[in-house]
């Protein structure tokens, strides 16, 4: 599938994404659709590109509650059978971060 389906059609200021999104035509889109681009890039980009350091400081911010909801084994092994079930096992899990 991919992220083309996922972004076509779509209005948006900035695209905060992981290393994964690197890739020159997603930036090349960016660019023509006037968004921002606040990537984590590849060590292996020849040219880096320039990002806003306060949006890249809420991606970081983002992806670490990730992590964080990722160290409940059931959200990290996907291992509700209904999407109900994993939601509220997300919504419990969140509750309990909030909580520590």
């Amino acid at each position: 599938m991919g992220v083309a389906p996922l972004i076509s059609g779509i209005a948006f200021g900035a695209l905060l994404a992981d290393k994964a999104y690197d890739s020159n035509w997603i930036i090349e889109d960016m660019n023509a659709r006037g968004a921002k681009i606040v990537i984590s890039q590849r060590p292996q980009r020849r040219e880096p590109l320039t990002i806003d350091e306060e949006m890249y400081k809420w991606r970081h911010l983002v992806e670490n509650y990730f992590c964080k909801l990722k160290e409940f084994k059931r959200i990290a092994f996907r291992s509700d059978k209904t999407d109900k079930s994993y939601s509220a096992m997300i919504y419990l899990s969140a509750t309990v971060i909030q909580l520590r």
